[in-house]
């Protein structure tokens, strides 16, 4: 838990959008104990978490703009609870640890917001959640969205997306045990190994520094599968291992990273020339990114990075501008160049992709590749986010373009089928724009360009 200052200072700042009403901010509403066989953990939701900081299940905060109060209503410990899980500090004392002195059984919420006008609260991911609102606030559950304060998810979407000092810090932190997880998969595989092997070593780092994972890990010698969490095949020397993975902070936040390295510790030509153009994919992104620009922008010129190289590679052909305002350059690339980043892994997305990554009024291309575009609006001073380009060649969606005869201008078909067994190369690190607007990379050094990612792995191979 962070000092109470920041929690108040947050909640203070929330409320200055506002006249008056009250502002509802329910947290996750799961406890391992609900779970028959107990393995489950809880994670609070983040926004509860980033204005009350209490990891406690069932809680709901209120900030009483009319009444000028803050309440935490919940229930607290039981015996049976402690018997389970040892003594705990009461709600009402955590409650004060993050500035609010007031704690109230949450049987008593409905009744507190009788006859209230300006209940204002947020779009819900959680069913449990949009069922008890309901209830408490007489709605019918099936006209939920009509009650959503949309005002309010774009004050917490403001003040979120704006990252200060401590947060910087925190995701900081998270990133640095996320290049330990990197790391260790890099030490450890070897010829003959399993993949769930390989994840094993990489999901043992995190627990060393009290962290979670911030998502599911991703790690796969079939690297052209974007997000694959099947860890069933054999490594071999020759493979390339894909692995996308973070870690979740003690505090909740996030570190996102991607590292694509060669089983036997050295890439072969092809594997290298691959990885250089996404490396130089990466390091365009990197130079463009600043305040003011947009992040679109930022990803068709990688986009162009792309279509360059695999012209010169005889994979493509005709003008850059030309290639890449079709599409067909997604034919190696159907994703967004990245998203936000903080207390959940695509940062309020929750809120809505569109709520969260576009100017307000913007819409998403329709546009193969270009419609999966996370991040598209203009960089402000305190945003954290990733830069991820990546080159795949995906058997299935070659051979339906290939059929269908798409962007023939474009693609030299013949020669690309000689990639079909290459897989896919991801590079992602965490990018914040600094208070002069330009932009770092977060955490320690770490190898990243094929020739130091092939001396790391020296180092360590027999």
């Amino acid at each position: 838990m962070l000092n109470k200052e920041v929690y108040i200072k947050r909640r203070k700042k929330l409320k200055e959008n506002f006249k008056d009403g009250l502002i509802l901010i329910i947290g996750n509403n799961f406890s391992p104990l609900d779970c028959e066989d107990n393995t489950y953990p809880f994670i609070q939701d983040a926004t509860f978490k980033y204005y009350f900081g209490i990891d406690h299940n069932g809680l709901v905060g209120i900030i009483d703009i009319d009444k000028n109060e803050e309440i935490i209503f919940g229930n607290d410990f039981t015996m049976s609870d402690i018997i389970w899980m040892g003594k705990q500090k009461f709600l009402k004392d955590l409650a004060s640890d993050v500035g609010i002195e007031k704690f109230i059984e949450k049987e008593e919420l409905k009744k507190y917001l009788e006859n209230r006008k300006n209940i204002r609260f947020t779009n819900q991911y959680r069913a449990d959640n949009i069922m008890y609102l309901s209830l408490i606030l007489n709605m019918n559950p099936l006209e939920f969205d009509r009650f959503i304060s949309f005002e309010l998810v774009k004050a917490i979407i403001k003040q979120r997306n704006i990252k200060d000092k401590i947060e910087i810090e925190e995701i900081e932190k998270a990133v640095n045990i996320t290049k330990e997880m990197h790391l260790a998969a890099m030490r450890n595989v070897k010829d003959g190994m399993k993949e769930y092997e390989l994840v094993a070593e990489v999901e043992k780092q995190q627990k060393k520094y009290n962290a979670y994972y911030s998502f599911q890990t991703i790690l796969s010698k079939n690297g052209q599968i974007l997000h694959n969490h099947s860890h069933l095949n054999t490594l071999k020397d020759g493979d390339l291992v894909l692995l996308d993975c973070g870690a979740l902070s003690d505090e909740g936040y996030c570190g996102d990273m991607t590292t694509t390295f060669p089983v036997s510790g050295k890439f072969t030509e092809r594997q290298k020339i691959i990885h250089n153009i996404v490396r130089d994919m990466f390091d365009r992104a990197k130079d463009l990114v600043r305040v003011g620009i947009t992040y679109k922008e930022v990803h068709l010129e990688a986009c162009k990075v792309l279509a360059e190289n695999m012209k010169k590679l005889g994979l493509m052909k005709g003008k850059i501008e030309d290639i890449v305002n079709s599409g067909a350059h997604a034919l190696f690339i159907p994703h967004g160049l990245g998203h936000m980043m903080g207390m959940t892994v695509h940062d309020m997305e929750n809120f809505g992709e569109i709520n969260v990554g576009y100017e307000e009024g913007d819409k998403k291309s329709t546009q193969f590749g270009l419609s999966s575009l996370r991040l598209a609006k203009k960089l402000e001073v305190g945003n954290v986010f990733t830069i991820e380009p990546g080159i795949y060649f995906i058997p299935e969606l070659f051979e339906k373009w290939k059929n269908e005869k798409l962007h023939e201008e474009f693609l030299n078909y013949d020669e690309i089928e000689k990639y079909m067994d290459f897989g896919g190369i991801r590079m992602e690190r965490d990018i914040l724009i600094q208070e002069d607007g330009t932009s770092r990379i977060l955490g320690d050094k770490f190898p990243r360009t094929a020739n130091e990612i092939e001396e790391y792995m020296k180092m360590y191979r027999k």
